[in-house]
């Protein structure tokens, strides 16, 4: 079970503080890290991979320092945003050259295995200067890959990609999740991080905002109601049972929607109660769906508090 463990870190440039007091555990699986640009991601990111020392607090992975630690370093695979790459070599030269850094015994087939896993084979022999963006990235996954690492950090992976390309990375990267990897990837599009990550990670502002899946986040904000949409047999008298109850806050009868829109400001008492007055007032509930459950309602919450 690796695990890289963020305990109270900050790291400041001058008066600039990136990331401020962040602890936080990354495990096996597949983790997203979410917040706007600027938020301290690759700052964080950086920290995790041994490019960057913490100011304050201690990044580790299963207990060992990660910071000037080259053993460490032979199980960390990093993706970073930046280009960083020598476009005069062909994808597999680049992708060779990072077997032979890590002393890889037979790098070629390192390489080759590395690229047929990200599917560029096809490409293996072209300048990386007549790549897409989409397929740079392919080809420094497949770097970061090359060594077969226990921990995959990526930053801002999908960027530049096609929906073909992003289809076929969020497939690898659950694939190695499932198979206990640890992977954590950052993002600032919500669609992404909610299709692909089991965990998410939020920072905003440099400050570790929330922590596990959305639907668990969003319910631990008891401050602010919880939106649903409701169809029942007879709207009028169940919007008339519901208001009465302590657990709504507002209730408004969509006529394009010919349903319920319903706050709920104690989400235990609401779900308790809802299918209990129903039965009580003779009324089918037909349609119950949270209409504020999606990560982008979370995100934007977090980002306004």
């Amino acid at each position: 079970m690796t695990t890289i463990r963020i305990d109270h870190v900050s790291r400041w440039f001058g008066n600039v503080v990136a990331v401020n007091d962040v602890t936080m555990d990354v495990g096996p699986g597949v983790t997203g890290l979410l917040g706007p640009n600027g938020a301290g991601k690759s700052t964080l990111i950086s920290m995790m991979a041994g490019f960057l020392a913490p100011s304050v607090g201690t990044v580790t992975l299963d207990g060992a320092t990660i910071w000037r630690n080259e053993g460490v370093y032979r199980h960390i695979g990093i993706v970073p945003e930046r280009e960083g790459m020598y476009d005069f070599l062909t994808g597999e030269e680049f992708v060779r050259a990072n077997a032979e850094l890590h002393g890889l015994p037979d790098p070629g087939a390192a390489s080759r295995r590395a690229l047929a896993t990200v599917e560029m084979e096809y490409a293996q022999d072209r300048r990386i200067d007549t790549y897409s963006k989409g397929m740079r990235q392919r080809v420094k996954m497949a770097s970061a890959l090359v060594h077969e690492p226990a921990v995959l950090l990526l930053d801002e992976p999908f960027n530049g990609m096609d929906p073909r390309q992003r289809m076929q990375l969020m497939t690898l990267l659950r694939r190695m999740g499932e198979e206990g990897r640890t992977v954590l990837f950052s993002s600032h599009i919500l669609e992404e991080v909610e299709q692909l990550a089991a965990h998410i990670e939020v920072i905003v502002a440099g400050r570790h905002a929330a922590s596990g899946d959305f639907r668990r986040i969003r319910r631990l904000m008891t401050d602010r109601p919880h939106r649903y949409l409701v169809r029942s047999t007879d709207d009028r008298a169940l919007a008339a049972a519901l208001i009465a109850d302590d657990s709504t806050a507002g209730i408004e009868l969509d006529w394009n929607e010919r349903a319920l829109r319903v706050q709920a400001i104690d989400f235990a008492r609401f779900t308790r109660e809802l299918p209990r007055i129903a039965r009580a007032h003779d009324i089918r509930l037909l349609t119950v769906s949270p209409s504020d459950e999606s990560l982008e309602s979370v995100f934007a919450y977090l980002v306004s508090a």
